[in-house]
């Protein structure tokens, strides 16, 4: 049975008329000079009949016989009307000259198809490739003279960089933040789009570890290895910036300039050579920043908290009473700081890093103990259950997010599984009795640690263990973050921005926009 016609086909194959009466085979329609193979004359040869090219008249024959006549004698015919009938072999050199036509067209084709193929890698994310003016740019942002421009203060400016930039994009972004963070220990930069209100996106970020503070505490100089080092990791963050339109950038620089002889000159080579221009703040100024930058890790329940940022050559510590009225800044809830002139760098030194035994260690937290005996301050979390409930610590530096990484078993250090987690009281101890337990190579094997914070690790453990002594606490809050996110915060606060995104979401045809916690 057929199955769309619901009939039985007839006998003899799908068809039974006559071979001269079948349908061409898709195979004799294939075309030949621009024409189908069997093409018949002007005249259209009907079903049985040939076209004699020659005459351009139709002859009747058999069917059988024209069969046969075309399988012998079609190359002959086709010689035949090129070579004796110029009116037929005209009517053919058009197909032919327009078959080469498109022949040739097929041909630069498939040659543009190549070098499309072949170009393809150096398209953008849109498929486009890089124009010439675009190519420009991006030459002109690789020249230092694009970092190093300086404006009629003699102060670095990023002019002719953001100038190429929007020449390249089409467009300036007016809504990029920059801060810099050069430390004892670390060089960190972040870039940063702030999104909902008191919250940004992190757009490029840079750190590395520098040492700047190496041998400070001996000589009281910063040495000339050390400041190599910074300067290395500082082009860097001078070319980062130099490809973005910043709006506002802060750069600061923090205890090993503080107090260093040679901090001051440190500097002035600094801007110099990669066209930055460090401040040199101070410590109420770094606590108060430190605090910024962790705010949005305070609950909402909570009415006091001690917040202690262990640095390489300081360490800063702030007390904060919220009360019933929160600000929208937690640096204005701030009773009472200190900076104790001790860090994980300075405190190694002094003591050894690589090797510390329990002696070693308890000499250390007495040290530091000595020193906040000498912060007057009222006694914070020591009241009733309740007070603990609503008091807990919140620390922000490499040691405290390294017993984090360690607590985690993580196989390699993720910031987003460490900032914001909780620790007890328990869980930190057990910790620190764990790092106090291996040697040197062990700290350095652990992915969370590594050979570079190996002998640093134990003294902020120290400098941790007599903040607990003095501040006790149910449980401490880890957040990854610190001075840089309190310049973005900060710079962002004070130009307004979040009261803009306010009130852009509740536009007329806007939509909320998505944002990261910094």
């Amino acid at each position: 049975m057929d199955p769309e016609s619901g009939e039985t086909p007839p006998q003899g194959g799908t068809s039974a008329v006559e071979r001269g009466e079948a349908k061409p085979s898709r195979r004799r329609k294939a075309k030949r000079h621009g024409k189908p193979r069997n093409a018949a004359s002007p005249a259209h040869a009907g079903a049985g009949e040939t076209a004699d090219p020659a005459v351009g008249t139709k002859t009747s024959n058999d069917a059988g016989d024209a069969t046969t006549a075309s399988a012998r004698k079609r190359k002959r015919r086709r010689g035949k009307s090129r070579g004796q009938d110029p009116q037929a072999g005209a009517s053919l050199a058009v197909p032919e000259a327009q078959n080469a036509t498109r022949v040739a067209k097929q041909e630069e084709g498939g040659q543009q198809g190549r070098r499309r193929k072949k170009n393809r890698g150096s398209r953008g994310l849109q498929g486009r490739p890089l124009t010439q003016a675009k190519t420009a740019a991006a030459a002109r942002l690789a020249s230092p003279a694009a970092v190093a421009t300086k404006d009629h203060r003699g102060k670095p400016s990023f002019g002719a960089a953001h100038e190429a930039a929007a020449e390249g994009r089409g467009h300036v972004r007016d809504d990029l933040y920059a801060a810099l963070d050069l430390g004892t220990n670390n060089c960190r930069l972040l870039i940063a789009q702030p999104t909902r209100p008191g919250q940004f996106r992190v757009v490029d970020a840079f750190s590395r570890i520098v040492r700047l503070g190496e041998g400070l505490g001996a000589t009281g100089r910063l040495s000339s290895d050390a400041m190599d080092r910074a300067v290395e990791a500082l082009r860097i963050c001078a070319a980062k910036l130099g490809t973005r339109p910043i709006r506002r950038m802060r750069l600061i620089a923090t205890e090993a300039c503080r107090a260093a002889e040679n901090g001051e000159e440190f500097l002035a080579r600094v801007t110099a050579e990669t066209g930055l221009d460090l401040e040199i703040i101070d410590r109420e100024t770094e606590a108060r920043l430190a605090v910024s930058g962790c705010s949005s890790l305070v609950g909402r329940e909570a009415r006091s908290v001690v917040l202690f940022d262990i640095g390489g050559g300081s360490s800063e510590i702030a007390v904060i009473r919220i009360g019933d009225s929160r600000s929208n800044r937690l640096a204005n809830h701030i009773t009472h700081w200190t900076s104790l002139p001790v860090g994980v760098v300075t405190l190694s030194e002094r003591h050894g890093g690589r090797d510390v035994t329990p002696d070693v260690f308890a000499a250390m937290v007495s040290e530091v103990e000595g020193m906040l005996d000498r912060f007057q301050c009222p006694p914070v979390g020591l009241g009733d259950a309740r007070d603990q409930e609503d008091f807990h610590l919140i620390g922000t530096s490499g040691t405290v997010t390294t017993l984090a990484g360690v607590h985690l078993d993580l196989p390699r250090y993720d910031r987003r599984k460490v900032d914001g987690v909780w620790l007890s009281d328990q869980e930190v101890t057990a910790m620190q009795a764990k790092l106090l337990s291996w040697d040197f190579a062990g700290r350095a094997a652990n992915p969370c640690i590594g050979p570079d914070r190996a002998d640093l690790v134990l003294a902020g453990c120290a400098i941790l263990e007599a903040i607990r002594r003095r501040w006790p606490s149910q449980r401490m809050r880890v957040a990854d973050r610190g001075l840089r996110e309190g310049l973005l915060t900060d710079m962002m606060a004070d130009d307004g921005v979040w009261r803009r995104t306010r009130a852009r979401r509740f536009g007329p045809g806007q939509r909320e926009e998505a944002g990261a916690k910094p």
